[in-house]
């Protein structure tokens, strides 16, 4: 792949269903300010980005978390913590993705967003349609990443040109829901990180691109600018979105709403068909959601294979030869965290996941720079810049409210009884030392 090609995955990849779920919430928590909410997520994305690509510069035949930590640390729990994090982090982006995916179909039928058996039906729908997909296979290739993005991104753009017109007139884009004694919009730090910790969520993807470093052209060169412009690209993109729903709609009508940017366009351009909206915002939907399902039913699948999860995680079915016992395994976990947890919630206990995570990564970089003997890569950046992504995403993560906090906690304490149970410790220090492995 060429840098346009590279900056055209990295902006699919952080495309699709975090602003088309979260916009509505982060409304209710940022008010008409939710794009600060943005692009303080942008700012811990592009600090942590910056670490990756020169991680990845310095070891690209083994790029992943858990390799990376265990080079730095040598902590085989921490290695092994890191990488089913990044598997439970996919499982509650899916189950996130569920909800988001109920809400939309029931209002595109015009059926009530917030009947609970309606929404739960829904949901078990999906995901059994979902398991079925992944069971019978599934090949991704660069134009099919082109052709998602471009649906993707074509509803977000018809937001933002149908709505564009509504841009200034009287709002007042630092109100916020939280009233002062003076009667005006409140705008704290505390209410900028906690809209931050949702709408982190959409930047979720850009640690992908590490994956394809070894198939682009040049990649020392392309590799940072286009984790650089697929960050900013896709920035403006979610601001001009944001700025637009709430010129267009008050935001407490937006964090009510079950189909927050299909209300939008409804109310924007009446003209426009709302089932048609309803179609990309459902397929943008449904595709980070049976992405998230394929990475991490395989994650699964590979790690048993190393002896690292349970042995029948790794079973292959004779004739689809697929994972099926990891697919089906997943579907379940996934099924009852979506029908627990809440959009704002599941998708904040991806967030606060993936900060740890990063924060790790920041940390890594840090030590391995540190480190006399530690070859350097092609892409070397300060330690400021690791530095800074740690207390960013630190200061982010302290703000995570306790439902998603308790989600995400829940599922490293099954991590951390699974690795007492299955003893992967040997496991881990092999692979780090092997050089034919990663």
């Amino acid at each position: 792949m060429g840098l346009g090609a590279l900056i055209i995955y990295g902006v699919g990849d952080m495309l699709g269903s975090g602003v088309y779920a979260l916009i509505g919430k982060a409304a209710g928590v940022m008010g008409n300010a939710v794009w600060l909410a943005f692009i303080t997520s942008m700012v811990a994305a592009l600090l942590t980005g910056l670490s990756y690509a020169s991680l990845g510069s310095r070891h690209p035949r083994a790029a992943g978390v858990a390799f990376i930590a265990q080079r730095a640390f040598g902590k085989p729990f921490l290695s092994y913590m890191l990488g089913l994090a990044v598997v439970a982090s996919g499982l509650t982006s899916m189950a996130t993705a569920s909800r988001t995916f109920a809400g939309y179909f029931l209002g595109a039928i015009g059926a009530n967003t917030a009947n609970v058996a309606g929404l739960s039906g829904v949901i078990i729908a999906f995901i059994v349609v979902l398991t079925v997909i992944n069971f019978r296979g599934m090949k991704e290739s660069t134009w099919m990443n082109i052709v998602c993005t471009t649906i993707e991104a074509s509803g977000l753009f018809i937001v933002i040109a149908v709505g564009i017109r509504y841009w200034g007139g009287n709002t007042n884009y630092l109100e916020t829901p939280t009233v002062s004694a003076a009667g005006l919009g409140a705008m704290t730090l505390p209410l900028v990180l906690q809209g931050a910790v949702l709408t982190f969520y959409s930047f979720v993807g850009f640690e992908d691109m590490l994956n394809v470093t070894e198939e682009v052209k040049n990649p020392e060169r392309n590799f940072p600018i286009a984790v650089l412009a697929a960050l900013g690209i896709t920035t403006l993109i979610y601001i001009a979105v944001a700025i637009t729903a709430i010129s267009v709609m008050p935001h407490a009508e937006l964090a009510a709403s079950g189909q927050p940017l299909v209300d939008v366009v409804r109310r924007a351009a009446p003209w426009f068909p709302p089932a048609m909206f309803s179609f990309i915002a459902l397929f943008a939907i449904t595709n980070t959601a049976l992405l998230n399902f394929i990475m991490a039913s395989r994650l699964a699948y590979g790690l048993s294979r190393q002896g690292l999860v349970p042995a029948f995680l790794g079973r292959v079915h004779p004739t689809r030869r697929t994972p099926y016992k990891a697919i089906f395994t997943l579907a379940v976990v996934v099924l009852v965290l979506a029908l627990i947890g809440g959009v704002a919630q599941l998708a904040s206990a991806t967030s606060s996941l993936l900060l740890g995570v990063f924060i790790v990564v920041n940390a890594s970089l840090v030590v391995l720079k540190r480190r006399k003997d530690e070859p350097l890569g092609r892409f070397e950046i300060p330690s400021i810049f690791p530095i800074a992504g740690i207390l960013t995403c630190g200061v982010i993560l302290a703000h995570v409210q306790a439902q998603a906090a308790v989600i995400a906690l829940g599922l490293l304490t099954v991590i951390a009884l699974l690795y007492f149970a299955m003893k992967p410790a040997a496991a881990i220090a092999e692979g780090i030392s092997d050089p034919n492995v990663g």
